[in-house]
């Protein structure tokens, strides 16, 4: 297999490792294999400046006017990373962290796109900052009485069928087999009458900002993901931008956050590379769902080592790491504790993780809540990753890539992200500095 890489606003010339993209999620899971990528890294060492990263006034924060505390951030942000003063989009929307469809799209969505369409800023924008302030997720529309109606309907013919279901022991196959077909038929109308595959991150959502007319149900394919090989997509690739968010759950631990990416880039990010799979290395067997990511998890841990960066802790047992197993944490990805943080870290400055679950970012200010993206931000990292609501395991960035990419260290944080991440309209969150680069000074 033959690879060649110029820019990344030409990752057209940057499709590799991975087999072609079915449509459906087990097809994908099956032919999804990465094979090829520490080779892909070993090539870069051989090309140089082989991407343009991000830079400054490549970047557009969007802050939101309704709160002194969001402007405050934004303002700080852009003195300290030399971000142009023109390049700021003052909305005005409720501080909350849901907005409507409808407020997103005349509140937000709208004001963003007159400025990169007035200013003439599609070719020179890549990457949107969102502030403190900026809602987190966009609810779907409303319900009509329609629709209430016949949910209210299917919900009870739902309720008869699992009863029946339950009590066909010992019947011919046959009935319980019709009987599967149309509680399965039914369970996908609920789900669609309720929309709640329209539920989306507002950062995965305005990443599509100048592309105005997509589907709002499920998720849409990125182009810019490095493992959708040979496929033609369904929206243009220059109308979609990177996003990355300033958020958490004050004020102070957001500057905190731009303040450790600074310091940090100075001496480069030191510390421990903690990786946490469910199970041992399955080599090179045909792999889909969470196997492929527990799989994924050892590969990113080897590429870690390889780099030479820092030590890597990689732990293949059921168990999570224990509460304090984790001192100097500087990298982290692992599985599977549902919105129930676990103490086992000491997070380095600068630290950057994600944990593969459900829910993890469905808040960011929640008093008590326990899902790791807060919890990691109040802990001390710098940058993390996380879901609003559930987005199946395939929508989470594949940990090889990411990690592999941010310790190569050519690319920023946002870039990182943007090409390991599969969907956009859908779940997916970055919280951090766009522009950090960890391993800028360590080459």
């Amino acid at each position: 297999m033959v690879i060649f890489y110029v820019s990344f606003q030409d990752i057209d010339c940057m499709q590799l490792i991975c087999h072609i993209y079915k449509t459906s999620i087990d097809i994908f899971m099956r032919y999804f294999r990465i094979i090829l990528f520490m080779e892909l890294l070993a090539m870069f060492c051989l090309l140089p400046n082989f991407c343009n990263a991000l830079e400054p006034e490549e970047i557009l924060v969007i802050a939101n006017g309704s709160s002194c505390e969001s402007i405050d951030i934004a303002k700080y942000y852009m003195r300290i990373r030399n971000v142009p003063a023109d390049n700021l989009v003052v909305v005005w929307v409720n501080d909350d962290e849901t907005c409507s469809r409808l407020q997103y799209e005349k509140e937000i969505a709208t004001p963003v796109r007159i400025y990169l369409e007035q200013n003439d800023s599609r070719s020179h924008i890549r990457c949107l900052v969102l502030i403190y302030g900026i809602p987190l997720k966009v609810a779907p529309s409303e319900m009509t009485i329609k629709e209430k109606v016949e949910i209210n309907w299917l919900e009870k013919r739902k309720h008869e069928l699992e009863n029946q279901l339950n009590n066909t022991n010992g019947e011919k196959r046959e009935p319980q087999e019709s009987i599967k077909k149309e509680l399965d038929s039914i369970k996908k109308k609920i789900v669609r009458l309720r929309k709640d595959d329209k539920w989306a991150s507002l950062d995965s959502e305005i990443a599509l900002v100048l592309e105005k007319n997509y589907p709002l149900s499920g998720w849409i394919v990125n182009p810019y993901f490095l493992g959708f090989k040979g496929r033609t997509f369904s929206i243009k690739k220059e109308n979609v931008l990177m996003v990355s968010r300033l958020d958490g759950p004050n004020i102070k631990i957001v500057k905190r956050i731009i303040d450790d990416s600074l310091k940090t880039e100075e001496k480069g990010l030191s510390g421990i590379a903690y990786f946490d799979s469910k199970w041992p290395d399955p080599r090179d067997k045909k792999l889909s769902g969470y196997a492929l990511y527990d799989r994924s998890i050892h590969l990113a841990a080897g590429l870690v080592k390889k780099s030479n960066r820092m030590p890597v802790v990689l732990d293949d047992k059921q168990e999570l790491f224990k509460p304090g197993a984790c001192p100097d944490a500087a990298l982290y990805c692992g599985w599977y504790s549902l919105a129930n943080y676990v103490d086992a870290f000491i997070w380095k400055s600068g630290s950057i993780g994600y944990h593969i679950a459900s829910s993890e970012c469905s808040t960011l200010k929640r008093k008590n809540s326990k899902v790791w993206c807060k919890v990691m931000l109040e802990k001390g990292i710098a940058a993390t990753i996380g879901p609003v609501s559930e987005p199946y395991v395939n929508s989470f960035p594949l940990p090889e890539m990411f990690f592999g990419f941010l310790v190569d260290g050519n690319l920023t944080l946002a870039e990182c992200y943007i090409i390991s991440t599969p969907y956009l309209s859908w779940k997916m969150v970055l919280v951090g500095d766009p522009l950090y680069r960890p391993f800028k000074s360590a080459k």
